[in-house]
């Protein structure tokens, strides 16, 4: 029984190969009748169609921002050097960087007392030559009047000789009166003459008195002011920086010892090339008075303020290229020399213009535009402006059609495609926004207090981040962008 069963279950077996033989033998029979029966019928080969994201292009008036770094200057400063030297006997409280200064006040004084004895002698020598000089008016007074009373006695003398001439004529009077007048007369002269040198020798006298004051004013005015050089004093209200002197230190002559910085007066150097110079110029070749917008960043937070450009190097420097040019700051609450800022400058706007995406134009500027049957058409623009990953064309040939907006090895002219139309427009040219500006909020009390807590609570703030973030919160309109990190990590996001 055992073998029937064995007999029958390989008998099975056998015929189920056997048939799956001849069904795989069928099918290749038949799939070479079929190749066969096709013959050399040609094939249809189908077209590829690849998608592409495609823009309308629209002109209008664009006023391009150029954007570039630049370094935070101080406009008005002014260099702390002592005139003369000597023993430092007093500084001013808290004379040290970043002290606040008043106009007009004391910064340090050296030791005086050697100024303070010079002035006292050309003090003393000027009092001498002050009486030394009223001597010499009195003498030359005195002298005047003695040439006085001698002109008078030489007078009296001539009329007592025309007397005595007039009695000999008369046959009254003697040879010997005529010649005693005449000899009266003639010692007169002489006593005049006499006087006049007197005179002459006086007047001299208080001509060298004069000179010998001048010269003792000018040497009175000079200890003075070496006395008066022993005191430096502010010469504007500012912030003290680069100290380099203590208490009991020795300083020499026209020494630097700090740096007077207004805070409230700063600026921005920053180089451009000479092509973006041409284009802030105006046709007199003067720079326009463009608003500059002037940004800090501090640790992902920016500090904003509004600027306004002021002038241009006046020489290009050496082995340097483009022009140098400087922003004044109209408001630098939060910004200190040597920060390094970012700078957005508006230049003049451009008419008739379209904002595409930078990778919408290739090298030889032309783009793809979609033309009939969604096939791609090369067509020149003319590139004006990058802004960012923007660019500003001019190409009224294709206004108001759609160009392709990220081009690709694989799209050309005459390829057809799929296009991928923005669900809705955010930019009325090419569907993407222009370098925005940050925008200010202002806060109410209770909110700007719950941030300023925070701020001032965050002990992982570097202190000077934290100092100007409390600046930046203090203002009027703070940046949506500060306000909106603060709550996020108020928030733990």
């Amino acid at each position: 029984m055992r073998f029937l069963f064995r007999s029958l279950l390989g008998l099975f077996m056998f015929a189920t190969a056997a048939g799956l033989l001849a069904a795989a033998g069928y099918t290749v029979h038949s799939a070479i009748q079929s190749r066969l029966a096709e013959g050399d019928r040609p094939r249809v080969a189908q077209e590829r169609v690849f998608a592409a994201r495609v823009l309308p292009v629209v002109s209008d008036t664009v006023t391009p921002v150029l954007e570039t770094f630049g370094e935070v200057r101080a406009l008005r400063s002014l260099e702390l050097r002592v005139p003369v030297g000597g023993r430092v006997v007093e500084l001013a409280p808290g004379f040290a960087d970043g002290a606040e200064l008043r106009e007009g006040q004391l910064l340090l004084r050296l030791d005086d007392a050697d100024a303070r004895a010079s002035r006292d002698v050309a003090q003393s020598d000027l009092s001498r030559a002050e009486a030394e000089l009223r001597d010499a008016r009195l003498a030359t007074e005195l002298a005047r009047e003695d040439l006085e009373a001698a002109i008078e006695q030489q007078a009296l003398r001539a009329r007592a000789l025309e007397r005595q001439r007039d009695l000999l004529s008369r046959g009254v009077g003697t040879d010997a009166a005529v010649e005693t007048a005449e000899l009266a007369l003639s010692s007169a002269r002489q006593a005049v003459v006499s006087r006049r040198q007197a005179l002459a020798q006086a007047e001299a006298r208080t001509e060298q008195a004069e000179t010998a004051l001048v010269r003792q004013r000018i040497t009175l005015a000079e200890a003075e002011r070496r006395l008066a050089d022993t005191e430096l004093y502010a010469a504007f209200s500012g912030v003290l920086s680069d100290v380099t002197v203590a208490a009991g230190g020795i300083v020499t002559a026209n020494e630097r010892v700090g740096r007077i910085i207004d805070p409230d007066a700063l600026e921005v150097a920053f180089r451009v090339s000479t092509a973006q110079y041409l284009r802030l110029i105006d046709g007199a070749g003067q720079l326009v008075v463009a608003p500059v917008e002037i940004a800090l960043d501090v640790m992902g937070t920016e500090i904003v303020t509004a600027g306004q450009l002021t002038r241009v190097g006046a020489a290009v420097g050496e082995g340097q290229t483009g022009r140098l040019i400087y922003a004044r700051i109209e408001a630098p609450r939060g910004f200190l020399p040597g920060d390094f800022v970012t700078l957005r400058v508006q230049e003049p706007a451009l008419e008739a213009v379209a904002l595409l995406p930078a990778t919408a134009v290739d090298a030889a500027g032309t783009v793809l535009v979609l033309g009939p049957e969604e096939r791609l058409e090369e067509a020149p623009v003319e590139m004006l402006r990058r802004q960012g990953d923007m660019v500003l064309v001019r190409a009224p040939a294709i206004e108001g059609r759609e160009v392709v907006a990220e081009r690709t090895p694989m799209l050309g002219a005459g390829i057809r495609v799929r296009p991928i139309r923005p669900q809705t427009e955010e930019n009325g040219s090419a569907g993407a926004e222009a370098p925005a500006v940050t925008q200010m909020i202002e806060l109410s009390a209770e909110r700007r207090a719950q941030l300023i807590a925070f701020v001032e609570g965050n002990s992982r703030m570097p202190e000077e981040a934290r100092n100007r973030i409390l600046v930046q919160l203090s203002a009027d309109r703070v940046p949506a962008q500060v306000v909106e990190q603060l709550e996020n990590r108020m928030r733990g996001g």
